[in-house]
């Protein structure tokens, strides 16, 4: 017998859906960025940026460090996959943008978290963040890029028409 997915069980799913949400909608700079990924001279550019700064640790082909999701015997969590088979897409391009720029830590809040990303405001410009970002989301599938566009607008204040159905989601807001 399978156990009842309860609003109980879904609350850590919805508190992180909300978290993301509002720090991307509000953000830690104030600047919104959107990323470019249909520019194909960007895309290109941040393909080049990647493979010197991001491809050592997220992979040539983004797929990420094995068992990215458990931690190490430091307690740090390996570097996550970018293509469809990871979280990146799940996110708004402005928070994107700035946890790539500032860190995990700023955004989240707190400034004991640990993890292996540098924080790149120092070694990266803005433009080469973005392009790197654009790079990544031009990769993904089409379903991935509709949903993530979804949650950009979301956080934008821009209310869109949801495409992406979650039967998980359908049943809790009934």
């Amino acid at each position: 017998m399978k156990p009842a997915l309860t609003t109980i069980s879904l609350f850590p799913l919805i508190l992180v859906w909300v978290w993301s949400w509002a720090i991307a909608s509000e953000g830690v700079d104030g600047i919104r960025v959107s990323l470019k990924s249909e520019d194909l001279v960007i895309v290109q550019a941040g393909e080049k940026i990647y493979q010197t700064h991001c491809a050592s640790c997220h992979g040539v082909y983004l797929e990420g460090q094995p068992d990215w999701r458990t931690r190490d015997a430091s307690g740090l969590l390996p570097a996550p996959p970018h293509d469809a088979t990871g979280h990146t897409w799940h996110h708004a391009d402005d928070l994107l943008f700035e946890i790539t720029k500032y860190g995990a830590a700023v955004i989240i809040g707190d400034k004991n978290y640990k993890t292996n990303m540098p924080v790149y405001k120092d070694i990266l410009s803005d433009q080469d963040i973005i392009a790197v970002l654009s790079f990544i989301k031009n990769s993904w599938p089409e379903e991935q890029r509709v949903w993530q566009e979804e949650v950009t607008a979301t956080a934008n204040g821009e209310a869109p028409e949801p495409t992406y159905k979650s039967p998980i989601l359908d049943k809790l807001f009934k």
